[in-house]
C-alpha cells in the first residue's frame, strides 16, 4: 500500500520506541558511528520517511543525496527484485554477469562527453575515489594529486588525505597517504578579494602553487567535486572547472570529477560538470547511481581505464548483481520521468522560499546551490563569521516538528537540502514551512 504523503506525528520525534532501539544501538553499536535524528525508519517512499512510532517525516536528505529517485521507486524494487531471485553473487572477476556490462554501457552514454569511455564498479564513493586516483597515477607514471579545500572525498586512508575536514572525519586517523596538495577552492562567499574576480584569481593561485609546491610535470590528477558537498553546497564561479580541466589537458595531467553527491540528476543536469560542458577524464559516481544499494564506479576515456593491468581493478562485492539491477532500475526511472527538469522545478521552489526567508532572516549570510542541492550558510549578522550553534538549533527544531534536514560545511554552518526527485510540491512546501518556523521558534521572531 502507498505511504500517505503527508507530515503526520503522532510522538515526540524520536518517540519511544525509537528511543528503545537507540538504547540497543548504544549497547551494540559502536560509538564512532554517530546518528543525525534517531527515528528509526520500517518504511519510505515519495518525500516520506515512517519510522518506528508511525511518525510520518518529511525528507529532506535523501540518505545524504542516495535515495534522488526514492526510497522505493517502483523501476528499483522491481528490477532488484527479479535479480535477488535469480542469484545475490558469483563474483563478477570470477565468473561475470551482464547487469555489469549493463551499467557501464549506461555510463559510457551518460557521463559526459562523446569520447570511447570504460567503466570499473564499487561499493561505495570513497573506492572509487580511491581507484581513480590509482587509474590516473598508472596511466600517467606520475604520483602528486592536488585537491582543494572544502573538500570531502572520503574516510578511507587515502581519501581522507584529500578530504579537508578535520572533525569528525580525519581527527587522530593519521598518518595519512603523502603526496596529496591541497589547494584554495573558488568559494564565491568567502572569497577574500572582490566576488567578481574570483575565477581569475582562484586559478591563479592554483597556477602558482602547483608551479612552486608539486611541478606541472609531476602531477598525476587533479580532483574536484563539481559542487562541493559536505564543505558546505559550495558552488565554483562560472569559468573555473572550464579552465582546470583544460590545464589538465596542457600539462598531461587527469581531471577527475568527483560527482558522487553531485551526479544523477541531483543539480538539474545529469551531472554537474553538464552545467558548463566540462568533459572531465575520469568521473566518480555512487550515491544517487543504485536508488539506495550499495554500488560506485569509475567512468572515463577509454585510454585511461585501460592502462592499469588485468586485476589491478576490482573487488568482491564491486557492481554486485542485485546492486547493478536496482542503478539499471534507478536509470530507468531518471530517464522515464525527466528528473533533471524535476530538479529544475525543486530549485526554483527553494530559491523562492529560501530568498524570502533571507530576506527576513539577516543571519541567512548565502543561498546558493542548483537543482535539488541547495544550500543556505548561516553567519552572525553583519558579519561572515559562522554560526554552527544557530544552525544546530534550527536543525532540531525542525526535526522535532518532522522535517528531515542535514547541516554541513567546514565551519558546522550550513544546511544543505536534498529532498528527492519524487517529492511533491506540497510537501516541499510544507517542509519549507517548517524551516521558517523553526527559525522563528529559535530565533524568537
Amino acid at each position: 500500500m502507498p505511504i500517505e504523503q503527508r507530515r503526520r506525528l503522532v510522538t515526540a520525534v524520536p518517540g519511544p520506541r525509537s528511543l528503545e532501539l537507540a538504547s540497543r544501538k548504544q549497547a551494540s553499536v559502536a560509538h564512532g558511528v554517530a546518528t543525525t535524528l534517531p527515528a528509526y525508519i520500517v518504511e519510505a517512499g515519495g518525500g516520506i520517511l515512517v519510522d518506528a512510532d508511525g511518525n510520518h517525516l518529511i525528507d529532506f536528505g535523501s540518505g545524504i543525496a542516495v535515495t534522488t529517485v526514492g526510497n522505493a521507486a517502483p523501476a528499483v524494487v522491481r528490477r532488484a527484485h527479479e535479480a535477488v531471485q535469480k542469484f545475490t553473487h558469483t563474483c563478477f572477476m570470477v565468473t561475470p554477469y551482464e547487469g555489469y556490462v549493463e551499467v557501464a554501457e549506461k555510463l559510457a552514454e551518460l557521463t559526459p562527453g562523446d569520447h570511447a569511455k570504460k567503466s570499473a564498479l564499487f561499493n561505495s564513493g570513497a573506492e572509487a575515489v580511491e581507484n581513480a586516483i590509482k587509474i590516473a597515477r598508472v596511466a600517467t607514471g606520475r604520483t602528486a594529486v592536488v585537491c582543494f579545500d572544502h573538500a570531502y572525498h572520503g574516510r578511507t586512508n587515502l581519501t581522507m588525505a584529500l578530504t579537508a575536514k578535520d572533525m569528525p572525519y580525519k581527527h587522530g586517523f593519521g598518518p595519512f597517504a603523502s603526496d596529496i596538495y591541497r589547494v584554495p577552492m573558488a568559494y564565491p562567499y568567502r572569497w577574500p578579494g572582490d566576488a567578481e574576480h574570483v575565477t581569475d584569481e582562484a586559478f591563479a593561485q592554483f597556477e602558482s602553487l602547483v608551479h612552486v609546491q608539486v611541478g606541472e610535470n609531476q602531477v598525476a590528477a587533479v580532483i574536484i567535486e563539481p559542487i562541493q558537498g559536505e564543505g558546505g553546497f559550495i558552488v565554483p564561479p562560472d569559468g573555473f572547472l572550464p579552465r582546470l580541466a583544460q590545464w589538465c589537458r596542457d600539462n598531461g595531467a587527469v581531471f577527475i570529477a568527483d560527482e558522487i553527491q553531485s551526479g544523477f540528476c541531483r543539480t538539474g543536469d545529469w551531472f554537474a560538470c553538464d552545467h558548463e560542458g566540462v568533459v572531465p577524464d575520469l568521473i566518480t559516481t555512487a550515491k544517487g547511481i543504485a536508488g539506495g544499494l550499495p554500488l560506485a564506479a569509475v567512468t572515463g576515456r577509454a585510454e585511461l581505464m585501460d592502462a592499469v593491468h588485468p586485476g589491478g581493478l576490482g573487488g568482491t562485492y564491486g557492481g554486485n548483481p542485485v546492486a547493478c539491477a536496482a542503478a539499471l532500475g534507478a536509470i530507468e526511472e531518471m530517464q522515464t520521468n525527466d528528473l533533471p527538469g524535476r530538479a529544475r522545478q525543486i530549485e526554483r521552489i527553494f530559491r523562492d522560499r529560501l530568498g524570502e526567508l533571507a530576506q527576513r532572516y539577516p543571519a541567512i549570510g548565502d543561498l546558493r546551490g542548483r537543482g535539488a542541492m541547495m544550500a543556505v550558510e548561516l553567519v552572525r549578522p553583519g558579519t561572515k563569521e559562522p554560526d554552527p550553534a544557530l544552525t544546530g538549533a534550527v536543525a532540531r527544531a525542525c526535526h522535532a516538528r518532522g522535517l528531515v534536514v542535514l547541516t554541513a560545511g567546514s565551519f558546522g554552518n550550513v544546511f544543505r537540502f536534498l529532498p528527492p526527485l519524487s517529492i511533491s510540491d506540497d510537501l516541499l512546501h510544507e517542509g519549507l514551512d517548517v524551516i521558517a518556523e523553526a527559525f522563528a521558534e529559535v530565533t524568537g521572531d
